[in-house]
C-alpha cells in the first residue's frame, strides 16, 4: 500500500536521518587512509597488512550491495536499513575497540557488509516519501552527503590521528548512527514495506561473493603487486571474469536473482548507470591523484592536501538545492552536459599544472568544478530512475550504486596504475634528454648550476618533473574522457515529466 508523502517538521527531521546515516557510511570508506600508518605502527603491523583495513571494508560492502532488493523484499525497507545502521554503529564501536589486526579486520568485514543497503536505501526511503514536487530536491540533499563525506574523510580522519587517536574515528559514528536510527524508525516505523519469504539464490550469492570479492581484491592489489606479473592477480582476474560471467546467465534465468540484471533492459536505467559510473570512475580518479602529487611531489602534508582538495565540496552544498528544485524546468540531459562540461574544462585546465603552481591556483579551478559536481549526480540519478516503479526502487538504487561504487575503484586503481607508469615513461625520456645542449630538457630541469657534480639533486628534479608531467596526462585524459560523455548523455530518452518521472515513479 502505497503511503501519502511527508511534509513540514517531520519531512526535515526524515530527512535528517536518513542523511546521517548515508554521511557516516560514506565518510567511513575514505576516514580511515590518512590513519593507516598510526593503525599499523599501534598494532604492530606493516603498513602493506594495514592496508587490509580499507581492503576488508571495500569487499564486503561491494559484495552487499547489490543484494539490497533481496534483502530489502525479505526484512522490509525501513526495517532493513535501521538494522544496518544499527549494526554498522555497533561495528564502528567494535573497531575502536579491536586490540589486533585481525580483530580489526573482522570488524571492518562487518561493518562493510552491513553498511551495503544504507546508501541505495536511503535514497529510495527519501524518495518514496517525498511529495513529487519535490523529488528532485530529495535526491540533491542526498547527493550533498555522498559528494562532501569522501572530501571531508580524510581531513577529519587526520585531524583526528593527529590530535587525539585513530580509534576515535570509528567512535564518532556511535552517536551519529544512534541518532540516525532513532529518527528513521520514528517517523518511518510504519511505513515499512510489506515482507515477503523470498528463497535465497544459493548459487547466484556464491557467485556474486566469488566474483565480487576477487574483483575488489584485484583492484585494491593490483598496483602493489604489479598486476599481471603476478600470478595471484591472474588468478583472481580468472575467479572474477569466469565467475561474473556466469552470474550474469543465472541470475537472467533465475525466478529469484540476488541481484536483477533485468532492471537494465530499461533504457534510462542503463545509459545512466553506465554514464554515472563512468563519470565517477574519471571523477574519483583525479580526486585521489591530485592529494597524492601534493604530497609525495610538492611538499604538503596531508591536511593541506586535504584542505587544497576540499573546495569541490562548497558550491555543491549551496547549488544542490537549486539545481533540485528547477532541474525539470530543463531536460535533465542539458544538466548532465553541462556538468561534464565543468569537468572536461578544468581538467583541461589542470593538465597546465607546472612546479611552481600556488595553493591559490590549485583551489580555484577546484572551487569552480564544484558547479559540475551540483549538476552532475542529482539530474543523473534522476533520469536514471526515472522508470522504475516504487517496489523495484531499492532494487534499482542497491545496483545502480553497486556500479558507481565499483567504477570508483576502478578509477582508484587505473589512475595510480597510469600515474605511475607515466611517470616512469616521463623519468625515462628527460634522462635520455639530460645534456646542456638540449634546450627543453635544460628548462625543464629548472636552474640547476652543473647537474654534474650534484647527480641527487638531478635525480630529485627528473623524479619531480616526471610525476608532475604524469599528472598533467591524467588531468588531460580525463578531460578527453568527459569530453565524450558529454555525448553518451543523449542516448538516454528525456523522462516526460523531466524530473517529476522519478515522483511518479513513487505512486
Amino acid at each position: 500500500m502505497a503511503h501519502p508523502p511527508l511534509h513540514g517538521p517531520t519531512l526535515v527531521l526524515l530527512t535528517l536521518g536518513l542523511s546521517l546515516g548515508t554521511f557516516m557510511q560514506v565518510l567511513d570508506t575514505s576516514i580511515a587512509n590518512v590513519s593507516l600508518p598510526a593503525i599499523s605502527g599501534d598494532l604492530a603491523v606493516s603498513p602493506n597488512q594495514g592496508t587490509w583495513v580499507i581492503t576488508s571494508f571495500a569487499v564486503s560492502n561491494a559484495i552487499a550491495l547489490p543484494l539490497t532488493g533481496w534483502l530489502s523484499r525479505r526484512f522490509g525497507d525501513v526495517r532493513l536499513f535501521v538494522l544496518s545502521t544499527l549494526l554498522f554503529t555497533l561495528a564502528s564501536w567494535l573497531c575502536g575497540l579491536a586490540p589486533s589486526l585481525p580483530v580489526l579486520i573482522a570488524a571492518r568485514v562487518l561493518q562493510g557488509a552491513v553498511a551495503g543497503p544504507m546508501i541505495p536505501l536511503s535514497q529510495s526511503l527519501l524518495l518514496n516519501n517525498y511529495p513529487p514536487e519535490k523529488k528532485g530536491l530529495a535526491l540533491a540533499l542526498w547527493s550533498m552527503t555522498v559528494i562532501v563525506a569522501p572530501i571531508l574523510g580524510p581531513i577529519l580522519g587526520g585531524w583526528i590521528t593527529d590530535n587525539i587517536n585513530w580509534p576515535w574515528i570509528f567512535y564518532i559514528n556511535l552517536p551519529v548512527g544512534l541518532l540516525s536510527a532513532f529518527l528513521t524508525w520514528t517517523i518511518l516505523g510504519k511505513r515499512s514495506s510489506a515482507t515477503q519469504v523470498v528463497p535465497i539464490d544459493k548459487v547466484g550469492l556464491v557467485l556474486l561473493v566469488l566474483g565480487v570479492g576477487a574483483l575488489q581484491i584485484l583492484l585494491d592489489k593490483g598496483n602493489e603487486l604489479d598486476w599481471f606479473e603476478s600470478g595471484t592477480i591472474a588468478a583472481l582476474a580468472v575467479v572474477s571474469v569466469v565467475a561474473l560471467s556466469v552470474l550474469v546467465v543465472w541470475e537472467l534465468t533465475d525466478r529469484h536473482p540476488v541481484v536483477d540484471f533485468h532492471l537494465f533492459a530499461q533504457r534510462n536505467f542503463l545509459v545512466g548507470t553506465v554514464i554515472l559510473s563512468f563519470g565517477y570512475l574519471v571523477f574519483f580518479g583525479n580526486v585521489v591523484i591530485l592529494p597524492l602529487w601534493l604530497q609525495t611531489n610538492m611538499g604538503y602534508t596531508a591536511t593541506w592536501a586535504g584542505m587544497a582538495a576540499a573546495p569541490i565540496g562548497i558550491l555543491p552544498v549551496f547549488l544542490s538545492a537549486f539545481v533540485g528544485k528547477n532541474m525539470h524546468k530543463i531536460d535533465l540531459r542539458i544538466w548532465a552536459t553541462f556538468s561534464f562540461a565543468v569537468f572536461a574544462a578544468v581538467s583541461f585546465w589542470n593538465s597546465n599544472f607546472n612546479s611552481d603552481v600556488t595553493f591559490q591556483h590549485i583551489v580555484i579551478p577546484r572551487l569552480l568544478m564544484g558547479f559540475g559536481v551540483a549538476s552532475f549526480f542529482v539530474p543523473l540519478t534522476a533520469l536514471t530512475l526515472a522508470d522504475i516503479p516504487p517496489h523495484m526502487m531499492p532494487s534499482a538504487t542497491g545496483l545502480s550504486n553497486f556500479s558507481r561504487i565499483l567504477a570508483g575503484s576502478f578509477g582508484t586503481s587505473l589512475s595510480i596504475t597510469l600515474w605511475d607508469r607515466r611517470a616512469e615513461f616521463h623519468h625515462s625520456i628527460l634522462t635520455s634528454h639530460v645534456s646542456a645542449f638540449d634546450p627543453t630538457a635544460t628548462d625543464a630541469l629548472g636552474n640547476l648550476a652543473n647537474p654534474a657534480t650534484d647527480p641527487a639533486m638531478l635525480e630529485r628534479i627528473i623524479n619531480q618533473q616526471a610525476v608532475l608531467l604524469a599528472t598533467n596526462d591524467i588531468f588531460w585524459l580525463s578531460g578527453c574522457f568527459f569530453v565524450a560523455l558529454m555525448l553518451m548523455v543523449w542516448l538516454a530518452r528525456p523522462p516526460k515529466r523531466g524530473a517529476a518521472a522519478v515522483a511518479s515513479g513513487a505512486h
